[in-house]
């Protein structure tokens, strides 16, 4: 008797879970190419590359008198929960976190410089927020963008880079005041200075062989070697976080109706449009979402994301935060949607418990990372037109004169005033739009009402 085979039914192959298939039909990560795994390593990098501000930015706000814990915990809910909307809302892989050159201009020139109490600067940024929203909603960011011209749109961004070059120098110890050449170099045969500069030589030469978390590995190295010098100290590396409490909703709308005031309002809603602008355009690109004709989908919904952004980190006490361009080490990684965001805030809040390694980053560790910053943005003079001299010059006046005045919102009144002036009486008046005209009229008002300002 020929016994008969037995069949075996293949057993069906096991699908997505729940979690997965959920997150496949929000995400789209097949249809993106991507997948969870794929999503998360992205988030690694790019929360590696820009871990740095959760050190830097509390060090560059208490020079405004705010309570660098306080900030500290700011800074990092504020990265986690406007990546996680940026991620959710928008579905791009581009995280968010207190904008460098942007904390450096709310402490040094709001603060330091117009005299505003730390309050009044929040609520400066606050109301630049929500004006970046109304633009956002109604179209008016591309025409405000679109009218100013292209050579002081780079100079802003290098201009603010130069900025944070000379404060990091300064803080560095690096150049010091002098009283017949205004500044000089200071004593090199100390640790600080040398440290810093060490710091900036590391953390280049990372950068220069891709290794990410180049710039938080910079930092955290000459941290530690100052710490047998006594420059530096060590308090822990895991901890409750600080309490929010000396930040959170601190808003002083008290000066909302002086001129300076709606100049540094709008100050930093020209650098957050543009350097917004930069960040989507640049990392959109590199995901390969641009299509032929330069247009970018969702546009409307990552604005409003990075507008939203600015109007809640200063409720809960921290300068602009914007979108950041190390997401594109993310992309290059392999993120392709929002999940990658919604990792690298997840990361964030997991970065709360870290708050002792910031009593490890001193003045000359940060301002390594500062320098840092300053010379890739200073880069964006490449890009200028240099043979219009009618071009090139008002640019180069914007730039130049933001680290020398120490104002930022004086540097970019200076361009539009030299800009339009120059245009004038070159006979070139087609050349002025009304949008520029109208800045131009408006700084100029506010240096002479409010000199040295």
């Amino acid at each position: 008797m020929v016994k008969k085979a037995r069949v075996t039914k293949p057993k069906p192959a096991s699908g997505p879970t729940g979690i997965e298939a959920a997150l496949d039909n929000y995400f789209g990560l097949k249809k993106n190419g991507t997948d969870i795994r794929t999503e998360a390593l992205a988030g690694l990098t790019t929360f590696l590359t820009m871990a740095y501000i959760i050190f830097v930015n509390p060090s560059i706000l208490a020079k405004a008198g705010m309570d660098q814990g306080a900030v500290f915990v700011a800074t990092c809910i504020a990265a986690a929960v406007c990546s996680m909307v940026m991620g959710l809302y928008a579905n791009y892989p581009i995280a968010l976190a207190p904008g460098m050159g942007l904390n450096a201009f709310f402490a040094f020139t709001v603060v330091l410089t117009y005299k505003y109490s730390w309050q009044q600067a929040l609520a400066a940024v606050f109301l630049s927020g929500v004006l970046f929203f109304v633009l956002s909603i109604t179209g008016l960011r591309e025409y405000i963008i679109n009218q100013i011209p292209r050579n002081l749109k780079y100079a802003i961004g290098a201009g603010v880079g130069l900025f944070l070059g000379i404060i990091a120098l300064e803080n560095a110890g690096i150049i010091v005041d002098h009283p017949a050449t205004l500044v000089t170099l200071g004593h090199l045969n100390v640790p600080g200075p040398l440290l810093c500069l060490f710091g900036f030589i590391l953390i280049v030469a990372l950068h220069a062989r891709k290794i990410h978390g180049a710039t938080l590995i910079g930092i955290l190295a000459v941290g530690i070697i100052g710490l047998p010098l006594g420059l530096s100290k060590f308090t822990g590396i895991v901890s409750m976080p600080p309490s929010l409490a000396p930040t959170f909703l601190q808003l002083d709308f008290s000066r909302i109706f002086e001129l300076s005031f709606l100049v540094v309002v709008f100050s930093i809603l020209m650098i957050d449009v543009f350097d917004n602008a930069g960040t989507l355009i640049a990392v959109t690109e590199k995901a390969g979402f641009v299509d032929k004709q330069g247009n970018v989908p969702r546009m409307k919904q990552a604005l409003i994301s990075d507008s939203f952004a600015a109007m809640f980190g200063a409720s809960i006490g921290t300068s602009t935060t914007t979108s950041y361009i190390e997401s594109a080490a993310g992309v290059e990684a392999g993120g392709r949607t929002g999940l990658t965001a919604v990792f690298v805030g997840i990361l964030f809040l997991f970065a709360l418990f870290f708050s002792p390694l910031a009593g490890l980053i001193p003045a000359y560790a940060s301002a390594a990372a500062l320098l840092f910053v300053a010379a890739v943005m200073a880069s964006l003079m490449a890009n200028m037109d240099w043979e219009d001299i009618t071009e090139s010059a008002p640019a180069v006046i914007a730039a130049i004169t933001m680290p020398l005045t120490y104002s930022i919102a004086t540097g970019i009144g200076l361009g539009f005033i030299t800009y339009a002036l120059i245009k004038l009486i070159a006979g070139r008046t087609k050349d002025i739009s009304i949008a520029v005209a109208a800045l131009a009229i408006i700084f100029g008002i506010k240096l002479i009402l409010v000199p040295g300002g």
